[in-house]
């Protein structure tokens, strides 16, 4: 059974693994749709109790299909987030009126009467200023509304979570992702600010998009030659040891109960089965520290995402 960890100064228990919704969107190859409604059910089968999506996840096909199973489950067996703010790739509009829109269209697909959290999504792509004066506000007024329990950001880089955490006082929660992996730990820098501040922190990705697995990049992957050649190293050594790089990855991202939860997703039942085996075994220390020794040459490598100006800089 998961063990709960609470989330900043909400409410909210969570466990330390969640359920990702991306995958119901297709977003990493082809899925069988029986197999994603199967998927939620598993999830939450496996102890897990936090569902994350967004409307960007197949341009909205994640929620409509968390609509498909969402009414049959008891509304006290989850927690549900969404994201607003992006819709496509080049389209992004966190302007108040899409807020109001954004949330009511969330609830209407995925059939529910309130959402737990709602995230601003991949604000890096956008003027800061504007999430701080006019986007955060107009959630906090869906918070009075009673639509929405509790607000924050997403994103990429470090940069834009510190702007925001420094100029709000309207975030409750925020999510990283990539950025707290057995390859790259800047999240850690945000710990002492989200304490002090009483914001939780979520975590994603701990495969950072299959860098730290066996499994085929997506053609989208950002990886420079060296970061995937010293990954397949690492996955390599993992294997020769009778492991499997994607668990030690899984484990270690959500070790530290720093990061309230981790949120990673599949559209394969079987394999959300094995994450939640996975998460209650205990770490191999040794492998670890092998792994984390191969992996020294990129710790912490990045890629810029979104403006330049809302990114730290890169040495490549």
């Amino acid at each position: 059974m998961l063990p709960v960890r609470h989330l900043g100064k909400t409410d909210l228990d969570l466990t330390p693994l969640s359920f990702g919704a991306s995958s119901l969107g297709a977003e990493f190859r082809t899925v069988d749709l029986n197999e994603c409604l199967r998927s939620v059910e598993t999830a939450l089968d496996c102890g897990m109790n936090f569902i994350d999506t967004s409307p960007y996840y197949g341009r909205g096909m994640s929620e409509v299909l968390l609509g498909q199973i969402l009414p049959s489950i008891p509304r006290d067996r989850y927690y549900l987030g969404t994201k607003l703010g992006r819709y496509a790739p080049d389209h992004f509009d966190f302007s108040a009126r899409r807020v109001a829109e954004s949330v009511d269209i969330s609830l209407e697909r995925m059939r529910v009467e309130h959402l737990d959290i709602v995230l601003c999504h991949d604000l890096e792509f956008v003027e800061m200023s504007q999430i701080v004066e006019e986007t955060l506000p107009a959630l906090k007024k869906l918070v009075d509304a009673g639509k929405v329990r509790y607000v924050g950001i997403s994103g990429y880089p470090m940069k834009m979570f510190r702007y925001v955490l420094e100029n709000s006082s309207d975030v409750d929660v925020l999510l990283t992702y990539n950025h707290y992996t057995l390859q790259n730990d800047m999240a850690l820098e945000l710990v002492p600010l989200c304490q002090e501040k009483g914001v939780g922190i979520m975590n994603a990705a701990p495969f950072s998009a299959r860098l730290l697995c066996d499994a085929p990049l997506p053609p989208w992957h950002k990886a420079t030659a060296e970061v995937r050649e010293v990954a397949a190293r690492a996955a390599e050594l993992c294997r020769n040891r009778g492991s499997d790089i994607a668990k030690l990855a899984l484990q270690f991202s959500i070790a530290n109960p720093d990061f309230t939860t981790c949120i990673t997703g599949s559209a394969n039942p079987d394999r959300i089965r094995q994450w939640a085996d996975w998460a209650v075994e205990p770490i191999d220390q040794e492998l670890l520290a092998d792994v984390q020794h191969v992996l020294q040459p990129i710790h912490n490598w990045f890629y810029i995402e979104g403006r330049p100006e809302n990114n730290d800089s890169v040495v490549t």
